[in-house]
């Protein structure tokens, strides 16, 4: 009988806890919308993860932006490589005696 006040006093402590933190609310509210929405979606826990903002891109929003990182990171890697050139010769043209110097 003990334990069972236990596990009961743990349950209301937890609801007491999901109350103050806004979880009931923000999870009631998606479910209200959900009921409310005239057509049902196909899968229900992408329409809750959505409506909580923990839905990532589309498939294809993610191979497009796949697409545009790797030519990002190609553009970036000649921009080092000419980078890393033009320090060189600049280098080169410090440290060997300047032409046309003290004429």
């Amino acid at each position: 009988m003990a334990s069972y006040r236990a596990s009961e006093s743990k349950r209301e402590q937890f609801r007491r806890y999901l109350e103050k933190s806004g979880v009931l609310d923000t999870l009631t509210s998606i479910l209200v919308a959900l009921y409310e929405e005239p057509e049902k979606p196909n899968n229900a826990l992408d329409f809750i993860k959505l409506q909580l903002g923990a839905a990532g891109p589309e498939p294809a929003d993610a191979e497009a932006l796949r697409m545009e990182l790797a030519d990002l990171q190609q553009k970036c890697n000649l921009l080092m490589k000419e980078n890393e050139e033009l320090r060189n010769k600049l280098m080169q043209q410090e440290t060997s005696p300047g032409e046309g110097e003290g004429e």
